[in-house]
């Protein structure tokens, strides 16, 4: 039994001999290589994107393309988290959640952010743009320019505009002249602009989140509602409205955002990175959003689900005269400078 313990005891001791001695050299290999993937990992940079609609419209499409090319631009240095259909933040929490820092970028509706901004209620006025030449203008002009610089006092970066398309109406009763909407209930994004616009009209408005717009239009707790075509098809809210008039009166689009002391942090070659990506992004979501609302359009009529009415000169001019005082409501929010660079891209041609 003594032998025994003595073998044991002899045995015991040259493992620990071994530990300490002869295994050393290997663990501390084995520890450098864990600390240096750990300092790869925490050098990544980790930008978290929140959005509220679904990956398979344009606006999700484009965000997720945007992830792809930052990764490829700075070659996986940073990573674009992309948390759509609001599973992170919902229209209203998403533009707190980044001015905090929580989450690094987002893409709301304008009608989101005139909440915030006063002054990005200009892009919300009826019958802003006439066409998508306007639009173009103003995004890549000066009034996007003096949109982008109110971002700044909220601590937020403006970094593209991103195209959905004119807003039509659609109703299960003709709409062709302001008188129309009288009576009716529209659901609208919320929003104190459209709130006015249509009060001014005579009806009620009704705010409410995209995913609910079908449900009360088919149970009838709303009469109408206005869109583009694009979310009018892919909604298939055609199955709930008998009628659609191509009215082009307000403007659905949006503003890719981030976070400015983030932003500010970055290395002036990821900075680069990021606005090439964002450029390539931008530039494919514009152009299939112009191409889906024109095709889908054609699909609608070849349909023949709606009667679809295309507003006249006549019709367009009684709509925005009946829509004036919406103007002359929000002018002063949303400042002389702007209002005058809109009265002159309403003169131009």
């Amino acid at each position: 039994m003594k032998s025994f313990a003595s073998i044991a005891l002899f045995v015991l001791l040259g493992l620990v001999t071994a530990v300490t001695i002869g295994f050393r050299q290997d663990f501390s290999s084995a520890q450098w290589s864990y600390d240096e993937e750990q300092e790869k990992l925490s050098e990544r940079i980790i930008i978290k994107f929140s959005h509220v609609v679904a990956e398979n419209t344009p606006k999700g499409l484009a965000v997720e393309r945007f992830s792809q090319l930052v990764q490829k631009k700075t070659k996986g240095r940073v990573e674009v988290q992309v948390y759509p259909n609001g599973i992170l933040h919902s229209e209203k929490t998403e533009i707190p959640a980044l001015m905090s820092g929580e989450i690094q970028m987002i893409a709301p509706a304008f009608s989101h952010l005139s909440g915030t901004i006063p002054e990005w209620a200009a892009l919300e006025l009826p019958y802003v743009f006439r066409d998508q030449r306007d639009v173009e203008e103003a995004f890549h002009g000066e009034i996007g320019q003096m949109l982008f610089a109110t971002l700044k006092r909220s601590n937020m970066k403006g970094m593209a505009f991103w195209e959905n398309g004119f807003k039509q109406f659609t109703s299960n009763e003709p709409l062709l002249l302001p008188e129309d909407l009288r009576g009716h209930r529209i659901r609208i994004i919320p929003s104190k602009v459209l709130e006015e616009q249509y009060r001014t009209l005579n009806a009620t408005p009704v705010g409410s989140s995209f995913n609910d717009l079908y449900s009360m239009l088919a149970k009838g707790e709303v009469d109408s509602e206005e869109n583009t075509i694009s979310n009018v098809y892919t909604k298939r809210l055609y199955q709930v409205q008998k009628y659609m008039t191509v009215s082009n009166h307000n403007y659905l689009g949006y503003v890719v955002i981030m976070n400015q002391s983030f932003w500010n942090k970055l290395p002036p070659d990821i900075q680069q990175d990021i606005e090439e990506a964002l450029a390539e992004a931008t530039a494919f979501n514009n152009e299939l959003s112009v191409s889906l609302n024109e095709s889908e359009l054609e699909k609608l009529k070849k349909m023949n689900v709606m009667a679809i009415h295309e507003q006249t000169e006549q019709e367009r001019a009684a709509w925005r005269a009946a829509l004036q005082p919406v103007y002359d409501k929000f002018a002063p929010s949303i400042g002389k400078d702007l209002m005058k660079k809109i009265k002159e891209l309403h003169q131009r041609r």
